[in-house]
């Protein structure tokens, strides 16, 4: 007996629309940012999470969870950054075996001559595409699947505000 819950035609193109999107906005957005500011995505993320973070520092496993990464991803991602001078690790002080990512002057600098292009490229890859209604019901329909499938706190993320605003460098 089968019970397998078929797409109908109309899921059947909105799940096909969805990977074709998702795809060529992901690339779109990843080989302008390689070109531009010379990192990935990944790397974007975790200095944003970082940046809007008190004291701009994180615990790395809640850094990780928050950039939907996985902790060894992460933890290469970070030594790479580390190197380049825009992150510092350190022990927790509250529990010896945790450590802290903490961005540094550096690594704030490199985010912020990023950002500018990257919201550019953002905004071109979505948002020049569709109108503010498509946008608001876009934004309803993602927030329902990330509730749905994500067990991280902190959903919703909130948005750039600006560029003097507090999440001035965001545009994960």
């Amino acid at each position: 007996m089968d019970h397998t819950r078929w797409l109908d035609d109309d899921e059947q193109r909105t799940w096909r629309a969805y990977l074709v999107a998702q795809r060529l906005v992901a690339e779109k957005v990843e080989r302008r940012l390689q070109a531009g500011a010379g990192m990935p995505q990944a790397y974007y993320e975790i200095l944003v999470r970082l940046s809007e973070a008190p004291g701009r520092t994180l615990r790395m496993n809640v850094l990780a969870d928050s950039a939907q990464s996985s902790r060894s991803r992460l933890s290469h991602a970070v030594a790479r950054m580390e190197e380049a001078g825009w992150i510092v690790r350190r022990s927790c002080p509250t529990d010896r075996r945790g450590q802290l990512a903490e961005l540094t002057e550096q690594g704030m600098q490199v985010l912020e001559a990023a950002a500018p292009d990257h919201v550019e490229s953002v905004r071109e890859a979505v948002f020049d595409g569709i109108t503010r209604e498509q946008q608001a019901a876009l934004r309803d329909a993602l927030e329902a699947i990330v509730a749905h499938l994500s067990d991280t706190p902190g959903w919703p993320v909130t948005g750039d505000s600006g560029p003097d605003g507090p999440d001035a460098a965001r545009a994960s």
